[in-house]
């Protein structure tokens, strides 16, 4: 007999008929009830044992975290809190659980306690739902993109660019470390490692992209990216995952409605097809925010935030203007801001972005022509010689969340940026060359998922919205 997923049998159509069921014990009470869950849902199915028929010491075998497979027949239940439950006629113990160590008992556990066991971790309602979540915005990204005739590029984890520039890079190597080849300079022979170059793991697919969007149009990457930033901090990983769409033939506007129209659709469709985990996070982020100062309080709750976006259309306003606004803010005139804004060419911070839209315009902001200062060198100047034609977008409790830009499809401009910005232009012939050949007007942007996650599930910490999270120190699992 198949084994059917406990989802599909908590919608109660097959009342009356004998299934067979795999999962894991949450609880047994009183030698006759099981909670059994099998990851594909919060609800856990009940399960009724006659206590009478079963062996004795079997049932003594049966503790939390055992895995089972058990058949019986499913009725209308005799009992309060749930509709349906199966009465076991046999069961099987697959996997025994030694309740005296098994750590994820049936009580709160704290989430730095279960970063401590990410191999179980996921046996838990808050990491399974936000799991389930990321998922399904996975599918929901692929989906979107596929409706729009976009093609999906796997971008190399290997590289030897440094597409931002910022230089906190993980090298990859084959060399000994003990005994590394010197040159006649005593300076280590890249030359003798296995691609003959220095190389590291990808900060990003954006200029591998570019390649593709030059030849097909439009396309996007999906896929781990890496920043050897030594932060520990709740925003920071080492190891996360980018959405990098490139579109030939697009100027920065159309850039903007793009990703404001995915944007949109990703949280639509995810408040569709995750509901159920949603209203569970939801609650916990509730009861989250009462234990908080009122003044760290979210006026909006998760399924609030996700509807803001949907209801609010997004302001446009320019960085200078943004510059203005925050400067003759209350906060900032009574130094509440723990970054002062000094004014143009400053770098905003998160508080800056969160003001602007909290506060200021109270609906979701696009802030765009950067300082070409505080930009990568990739982002197409404007006729001005001060900003490039770059763009973030701006979300509640957040800040930023999509950072992109028209890309310089102009060799001589992107030459000139490249010199002053001290760049070795050998490493990037390939991307000048593109430029020499049939260039055309290119635009993209960038969309942290784990970030996109944090906003969905209203975790606060980005180590509990992905898997296996890589930080300084860690890597245990």
């Amino acid at each position: 007999m198949n084994s059917l997923r406990i989802s599909d049998i908590l919608k109660g159509a097959l009342i009356g008929q004998q299934l067979s069921v795999n999962g894991w014990v949450k609880t047994f009470r009183t030698n006759r009830f099981i909670a059994l869950n099998d990851g594909s849902t919060l609800n856990n199915l009940q399960c009724v044992i006659d206590y009478v028929s079963f062996d004795k010491q079997l049932l003594k075998s049966i503790s939390t975290g055992a895995s089972l497979n058990i058949v019986g027949t499913l009725i209308k239940s005799q009992g309060a809190g749930q509709q349906v439950e199966l009465q076991v006629e046999k069961l099987n113990i697959l996997g025994q659980s030694d309740p005296t160590q098994y750590p994820i008992q049936p009580k709160k556990h704290s989430l730095e306690f279960l970063r401590q066991k990410a191999h179980l971790r996921i046996r838990t309602n808050t990491i399974s739902a936000v799991m389930r979540v990321r998922s399904q915005v996975a599918q929901s990204i692929h989906k979107f993109f596929s409706l729009k005739k976009f093609y999906y590029i796997h971008s190399p984890i290997i590289t030897s660019n440094d597409a931002e520039g910022a230089g906190d890079l993980f090298r990859v190597t084959t060399l000994d470390i003990e005994n590394k080849p010197l040159d006649n300079k005593g300076k280590i022979d890249w030359s003798q490692d296995f691609f003959g170059k220095p190389t590291h793991l990808t900060v990003s697919g954006q200029l591998e992209a570019e390649i593709y969007a030059l030849g097909l149009g439009n396309v996007y990457t999906f896929g781990p990216t890496f920043r050897a930033e030594n932060s520990n901090t709740s925003r920071h990983l080492a190891e996360f995952w980018m959405i990098e769409p490139e579109m030939a033939f697009y100027d920065l506007n159309q850039n903007i409605d793009l990703a404001q129209e995915f944007i949109c659709w990703i949280l639509k469709d995810t408040l569709e097809q995750a509901i159920e985990d949603l209203n569970f996070l939801n609650q916990r982020f509730k009861e989250e925010q009462l234990s908080k100062p009122l003044i760290q309080r979210s006026p909006l709750d998760l399924i609030e935030r996700i509807e803001f976006i949907l209801k609010h259309p997004f302001e446009r306003v320019s960085y200078q203007e943004a510059i203005a606004i925050l400067k003759n803010s209350k906060p900032n005139k009574k130094k509440k801001f723990i970054n002062p804004v000094t004014g143009w060419g400053m770098d905003l911070q998160s508080e800056h972005e969160r003001f602007l839209v909290e506060k200021h315009f109270k609906q979701p902001v696009v802030i765009y022509n950067y300082p070409k200062d505080i930009k990568a060198f990739y982002m197409r100047s404007n006729p001005d010689g001060k900003t490039v034609a770059a763009m973030d977008i701006l979300f509640p409790g957040i800040g930023e969340i999509v950072g992109g830009s028209q890309r310089e499809e102009r060799l001589e401009i992107l030459q000139e940026r490249i010199e002053q910005l001290n760049i070795d232009s050998k490493e990037l012939w390939w991307y000048l060359e593109l430029r020499k050949f049939g260039t055309v007007p290119h635009s993209g942007f960038g969309l942290g998922f784990e970030r996109l996650i944090q906003f969905i599930t209203g975790m606060t910490n980005i180590r509990d919205v992905i898997p296996f999270p890589r930080t300084p120190g860690s890597v245990s699992f």
